[in-house]
């Protein structure tokens, strides 16, 4: 209908220093995406998760717009009913519905969540929380027999915090090289004007593997076999992207997006082994073996909150009128809360030293409104680089590891933004390196937001979109 073609690029967990710097060297492609447009660190969504975080960039919705704010959820007004995320709770449209009902059609692949899959125009392949190939996890439901009959197989993710780190590599690859496959003949054989796929494999990577290749993490080991693994995996993705772009038109607009970046991981913070210490929780009985706060065996008649692990932590009051056995009398909740904050604001880290945790209320990460299960506090323990351990039985309060497997690595607010089209890209191919090396010294870093990226793709099709969010357009090169 007039206007290019639009490919988004998803690497899951791109990150800045790696890409804008020190891994340079491994990602020529990307290298000379960023150096013929706009660059940009992508502020994050709060928090910085891959679901939210993704659907936050697709609909231009604040996690507390759109009820979601993790992969695991608590219903409000319960103990122990958990939930999990998925594409039925993201209540807005995203970018490729939107588009769809201007006519416009879309590839989708792997972006998430987007299982159960949900009709529009266009071809999709949904993303890795996915039970199996056995489910219907295509839009229209003949591309999966298409999908599997053509490939025999397809990977939406792979185990990751495990502890064969070989055999995880070559999953990875693996993984990796089909999804590219898939998204090859997608452009090959489908109509489309958007194609947006998002590659997981770089997360896993990162968590994976980053002790092994930063000189920073408190556990860095240099003459691992493992040590080039981020190296090897970032040449192959980049070497992916190559054949994708190549398949494009040349006046296809680009854009390369991740939904948060990665940074060492120092620890976990054993937040109900803390709240147990300062009297906020208290048990029946404490467990003999490592166990989930759901299934604490909790005295809820003398509790006053309980907190979930993960990226951050979430904490629960447990007030009168709202949770079947509250303590804590509403007129008094805005207090408790508040000295809870202060005192988890204060928390010293295993060296004695204050471990600088920021504490936060929905309604000042979300300015815009919010709704859903909603955490009564959000917890960001270290700037992000201390997880939170929900579980109880370690009989301390910090971990060196992730309490639920080998992990290296934790998310960062900043992620990547790159902006060109493939014209202006293949310029740059004739360029020698020398010269591009000295243009990179020069390339400026703008500062971008995740709620940027919707109005930018619904200014690209002409679509005009209501001021209700966060995010401004992007100038990205024509």
């Amino acid at each position: 209908m007039g206007y290019p073609k639009l490919l988004v690029i998803g690497l899951d967990c791109a990150t800045p220093s790696l890409f804008f710097d020190r891994h340079l060297r491994n990602v020529p492609t990307i290298k000379r995406l960023q150096l013929s447009g706009v660059r940009g660190q992508l502020e994050s969504s709060d928090p910085p998760i891959t679901i939210p975080a993704w659907m936050c960039m697709a609909t231009g919705k604040t996690p507390g717009q759109l009820g979601v704010y993790g992969f695991r959820h608590l219903k409000k007004g319960t103990y122990d009913q958990a939930w999990i995320a998925s594409s039925s709770a993201i209540r807005a449209k995203t970018a490729w519905e939107c588009i769809g009902d201007a006519g416009y059609a879309s590839i989708v692949v792997g972006v998430p969540p987007s299982y159960p899959v949900r009709p529009f125009n266009g071809n999709l392949v949904s993303c890795f929380i996915t039970p199996a190939t056995s489910n219907e996890f295509t839009h229209p439901p003949s591309l999966k027999e298409e999908i599997l009959g053509k490939f025999g197989h397809y990977t939406f993710d792979v185990p990751f915090r495990i502890e064969d780190k070989k055999q995880l590599f070559e999953n990875l690859v693996k993984m990796t090289e089909e999804r590219h496959e898939v998204i090859k003949h997608l452009l090959k054989t489908k109509p489309w004007d958007m194609c947006w796929y998002v590659e997981i494999g770089l997360d896993r990577v990162h968590h994976s593997y980053w002790k092994y290749f930063d000189e920073h993490h408190k556990r860095y080991q240099p003459a691992s076999e493992y040590a080039g693994c981020l190296d090897a995996y970032e040449r192959l993705l980049d070497k992916h992207v190559a054949a994708v772009i190549d398949l494009v038109p040349d006046d296809t607009r680009i854009l390369v997006v991740s939904d948060h970046g990665a940074q060492p991981m120092d620890g976990c913070v054993c937040i109900n082994e803390w709240l147990i210490q300062e009297g906020y929780l208290v048990l029946n009985q404490y467990p003999e073996r490592i166990t989930a706060p759901e299934k604490l065996d909790v005295d809820w008649s003398r509790t006053k909150a309980i907190g979930w692990g993960g990226y951050y932590a979430r904490v629960f009051f447990n007030v009168e009128g709202r949770e079947p056995r509250g303590t804590i009398a509403r007129a008094d909740f805005d207090r408790e809360r508040e000295g809870l904050r202060r005192k988890i604001e204060a928390m010293k880290g295993p060296d004695g030293n204050p471990l600088g945790n920021k504490t936060f209320l929905s309604g000042e990460l979300y300015p815009d409104g919010y709704t859903g299960d909603d955490p009564d506090l959000f917890v960001y323990f270290s700037g992000l680089s201390w997880r939170s351990a929900g579980t109880v039985g370690h009989k301390r309060l910090y971990l060196e590891e992730n309490d639920t497997g080998p992990d290296d690595a934790v998310h960062a607010k900043q992620g990547v933004f790159i902006g060109t089209t493939k014209r202006r890209y293949l310029e740059l191919a004739r360029k020698p390196d020398a010269e591009l090396d000295a243009m990179m010294a020069a390339a400026r870093i703008q500062q971008f937001s995740i709620y940027d990226v919707f109005p930018t793709i619904m200014q690209h099709f002409g679509i005009d979109v209501p001021r209700r969010g966060r995010g401004t357009r992007i100038n990205v090169p024509q």
